[in-house]
């Protein structure tokens, strides 16, 4: 398995990580909690190392499921986790109420500690900016933590570039953490030239484009009441049907190389950047299998500069957001 370096905090993890969400959030029925125990085993075994949850997934259960699947190889894998939000044992994810006051965050890390079965958190991420907590006093929280020995490492969730400038005054960043791939490019313009001066790495989430890019879903696919797609603007029907462009430019590109598309739009990825590490999410052992098949996928500079050519000609249909979930983006 390739590794990559995140920032210049030299956290080494495999070069395709893997996104944990939908094991256990945002699925009806959540998958079978043994299988996805196994599913993740084979994860490992096939090299990954690099695992990605949140205290909201479920909430709760995504990390006691990642605490129970990885607790054999603690200390061989890098798990990522997130704080930020108010989640309630009620089943609600609290995703509509921010909190990243600094007793929460500390709260949150011991009980995060507790369901990952872990003496120290590898990654903590806020998972959205707190417009109502300075970014100082969050940074400052979690470097308090880090001298305790139970951070080892600070990250940011869709945070704006001067945020992350703030936040890595007060405690280094290691890696930031955003939507990004072939249909959703916003973090080219400012984010990922600060996290090159900064030394910063950077992790794309839905590098699929939530699964589109894979080109299987088409304008007559229904999503389930629960499945964020169903309420997001760029999963419409029409703009299912209006996007296929890029799913054709992907498949174009992929008979010349022998690769799927969503093999195609993972090594474009993989391109960008030696300090870039998508976490695809999947749950099935042949979509994680064609995920990692990515990896040897050798785009040339002459084929990303056809690939970016054509993408800047195709204009994608449909907000990646509805407005309540946009402004919580980019601060």
């Amino acid at each position: 398995m390739q590794k990559r370096i995140l920032g210049n905090s030299n956290l080494e993890v495999s070069a395709l990580g893997l996104g944990c969400m939908r094991m256990s959030h945002d699925e009806f029925p959540i998958p079978d909690k043994q299988e996805m125990i196994s599913f993740i085993h084979s994860a490992v075994e096939r090299g990954i190392t690099f695992f990605d949850t949140a205290e909201v997934y479920g909430p709760f259960t995504n990390e006691e499921l990642l605490g129970e699947a990885l607790s054999p190889f603690r200390g061989k894998v890098v798990i990522a986790t997130k704080f930020g939000f108010s989640p309630n044992h009620h089943g609600d994810s609290g995703l509509n109420v921010l909190n990243s006051q600094p007793a929460h965050i500390r709260q949150v890390a011991e009980a995060s500690l507790r369901r990952l079965k872990v003496d120290v958190i590898d990654l903590f991420y806020q998972h959205r900016v707190d417009p109502d907590v300075p970014i100082e006093d969050v940074a400052g929280a979690v470097k308090d933590l880090i001298q305790e020995g139970k951070v080892k490492n600070f990250g940011l969730s869709e945070a704006g570039a001067e945020t992350i400038r703030r936040a890595h005054a007060v405690q280094a960043v290691t890696a930031v953490q955003s939507e990004y791939s072939l249909w959703w490019r916003t973090v080219e313009e400012e984010v990922l030239p600060v996290c090159e001066e900064l030394g910063i790495g950077f992790v794309p989430y839905s590098p699929l484009g939530r699964g589109y890019l894979t080109g299987k879903i088409d304008e007559n696919k229904t999503f389930a009441k629960v499945d964020i797609r169903s309420r997001l603007p760029r999963f419409t029907p029409e703009a299912i049907k209006a996007n296929r462009v890029v799913i054709d430019l992907l498949a174009r590109i992929g008979e010349q190389k022998g690769a799927t598309p969503a093999q195609i739009a993972i090594a474009w990825l993989l391109a960008q950047k030696p300090w870039i590490v998508p976490i695809p999410g999947s749950r099935k052992p042949d979509r994680l299998v064609e995920n990692l098949g990515a990896l040897n996928v050798e785009l040339k500079s002459e084929d990303l500069t056809e690939i970016r050519n054509a993408v800047s000609k195709i204009e994608v249909q449909g907000d990646r957001y509805p407005d309540n979930l946009k402004k919580l983006t980019g601060r």
